[in-house]
């Protein structure tokens, strides 16, 4: 067989929350119902998601995730960034829903995550790559956005990335947004939380 379709079907506690959230994100309505099961369908281009509501739905106790695979992560996060701006004058980096910023994962994928209104994280990764050799600053900006952006430890990861900060001589191309990354981190946690795990 070829040509087959996978579309994940995730909760919310209220589909209109989830309509208005991926409309900013520039996402437009392919399918609602409200009766007898609310559900809505979102399209942008070829990413498809379904979600399904959910009375006394928790979005802060979700492990609802997916996986999008797109050829360029930096093109999308500044459209999604573009349009959090317009809605709420900044990017949403703490709570629900919130986005994290474009990062190194692993060897093979670069990535950003979106937590939308139902909890549901929707990570966007770079189709594969080759490896290509890294510091030691950006082995510690890949471990620290694994547990942050995947795992949701924002703690455990500062202190990874302040530990690294510390060891640099200044000299790696990837201070500055390590840095940033820092900063990011520490108003993560001082500003309205997130859930730990997922």
């Amino acid at each position: 067989m070829a040509n087959e379709l996978t579309i994940p079907l995730l909760p919310c506690p209220s589909i209109d929350e989830i309509t208005s959230f991926y409309e900013m994100l520039g996402f437009e309505v392919t399918y609602r119902q409200t009766r007898p099961n609310p559900h809505v369908a979102v399209r942008r281009e070829d990413i498809n998601l379904h979600f399904f509501g959910m009375d006394d739905y928790d979005p802060a106790q979700s492990y609802s995730t997916c996986l999008v695979i797109v050829e360029d992560t930096g093109e999308l996060f500044e459209a999604f960034a573009a349009g959090m701006r317009s809605v709420h004058g900044k990017l949403l980096i703490s709570g629900i829903p919130r986005m994290t910023r474009p990062r190194l994962r692993n060897d093979r994928y670069t990535g950003f995550t979106v937590v939308d209104p139902g909890g549901n994280w929707i990570r966007i990764h770079k189709a594969a790559q080759e490896p290509e050799a890294r510091t030691k600053l950006a082995k510690a900006v890949e471990n620290a956005a694994r547990l942050a952006d995947a795992k949701g430890d924002e703690r455990q990861a500062l202190r990874i990335l302040e530990g690294a900060l510390a060891r640099t001589d200044g000299s790696e191309p990837e201070l500055r947004d390590a840095q940033a990354y820092r900063d990011e981190l520490v108003e993560r946690i001082t500003g309205s939380g997130s859930r730990p795990g997922a």
